[in-house]
């Protein structure tokens, strides 16, 4: 049997799979002429952007509107039969293949989660667990970031913010950037106990959901929740804050609703930079809405230069967006989420331009994610520079702390963990 031969397509099998909030998704078996076998559930977002490739619902009154039987149906009657018999070695041709069958920009006719399913599914039938297509001897590992305090459309607004993190940038392994990870969040929520807060909720991501009056409450929670732990705020561990600010922009600002009150672009430019400044902050994602430019400029230009900005919404994983932020100056970080492109072809180019142009990546989960833990993978051989997942609770985030855990550990394999370099 040639090698072609071995790796051709003979089946394509999908079928509606439950995510982490219990709502449907489409999963996706791909079986290849050798035995191998690839088999993905892809994610869902809360907080999407607006340019994101379209994920394709059923509506109606079935799974409150959600179902997905008929991105199934697509995937069984229009992406299968076309891709069946084509060699999997070759993702790109496959990936093209599947955008050509949709017909449109953003995937809208057949769906993003459709597509997504297949491209990855075939992806995970020729690359076996384990290996990591040109990567040096050294399999490096990217540094994680912990979620541990949610609000926004995580946490049913209980702050404006959506996420508050840590990075363990004096880490020098995974164990050890777990369990610093860990450590903080059990002193945080310890810490929102002792101030009489409710913290028991636990958020889509798996951090803390406390309701605070004040979005600098939850930056004062964890930074005592850090010195409670036993670590150093800056120096051990450092803060990342997803803002997800398209949540909050409205036609002339941008609304704090836990605070009842309204900024325009200027008034939330220096609240963030104080914030910045004020607190042992290493990195801010998606401080703008995903059309606010001028502002995304103005904060790189303040801060570039000592904090990793990051585009989410921004950026959605589309290359030319991103080419049109390192034109203009905007942010220098990208957050990479293959299910707002819809191919694993499309979201490796952006991350090659990306590095080609200096730009950080940051690969990402979602808050409706599933027990895969291909993330971990696809980060480690995208050589991403971090890792965000969520917190370390729910099974869907920890199977890809976990996936990092059992590599570090393998004696067979030789790792190292990315450590955090400092914005230049």
């Amino acid at each position: 049997m040639s090698a072609t031969n071995a790796s051709a397509i003979t089946s394509v099998r999908a079928w509606e799979a439950l995510d982490s909030r219990g709502r449907p998704t489409v999963a996706c078996t791909v079986h290849l002429a050798d035995g191998s076998r690839g088999k993905i559930v892809v994610p869902s977002g809360a907080s999407t952007g607006t340019y994101e490739a379209t994920e394709l619902r059923d509506g109606g009154t079935r799974y409150g509107g959600y179902g997905v039987r008929t991105a199934i149906t697509n995937v069984t009657d229009v992406l299968a039969p076309a891709v069946i018999g084509r060699d999997a070695s070759n993702q790109q041709d496959i990936d093209q293949r599947l955008r050509d069958l949709d017909g449109t920009s953003n995937l809208a006719r057949l769906g993003a989660n459709a597509v997504l399913a297949v491209s990855l599914a075939v992806w995970r039938a020729v690359t076996s667990p384990g290996t990591f297509p040109g990567c040096t001897d050294t399999v490096r590992l990217p540094l994680p970031m912990f979620n541990i305090i949610s609000g926004g459309a995580h946490a049913r607004d209980a702050i404006d913010l959506q996420d508050l993190l840590v990075v363990p940038i004096g880490a020098t392994t995974v164990a050890e950037a777990v369990e610093w990870g860990s450590r903080v969040r059990r002193s945080t929520e310890q810490v929102a106990v002792e101030r009489g807060l409710t913290a028991g909720l636990v958020a889509d991501e798996g951090g803390l959901g406390p309701a605070l009056a004040r979005n600098e409450e939850a930056l004062d929670l964890l930074v005592e929740g850090i010195r409670a732990s036993g670590l150093e705020p800056g120096s051990d561990v450092a803060i990342a804050i997803d803002v997800a600010a398209t949540q909050l922009a409205d036609d002339d600002g941008y609304r704090l609703r836990c605070e009842n009150r309204h900024l325009d672009p200027g008034e939330w430019l220096a609240l963030l930079t104080d914030w910045l400044t004020s607190y042992p902050i290493c990195s801010i994602e998606d401080p703008f809405g995903d059309d606010d430019w001028a502002s995304w400029t103005a904060l790189t230009a303040a801060v570039g230069d000592r904090v990793q900005i990051v585009g989410d919404d921004l950026f959605v994983t589309d290359r030319a967006r991103l080419e049109r932020g390192v034109a203009e100056s905007v942010a220098n970080t990208v957050l990479v989420k293959p299910n707002q492109v819809g191919t694993v072809t499309d979201a490796a180019t952006l991350v090659e331009t990306a590095h080609a142009h200096g730009v950080r990546t940051v690969v990402s989960a979602r808050s409706g994610d599933t027990e895969d833990e291909w993330l971990s993978d696809l980060a480690i051989t995208w050589r991403a520079g971090q890792l965000k997942v969520g917190s370390l609770t729910r099974s869907e985030r920890t199977a890809k702390w976990n996936r990092l855990l059992e590599l570090e550990a393998d004696p067979t394999t030789h790792t190292a963990l990315r450590r955090w370099q400092p914005v230049e």
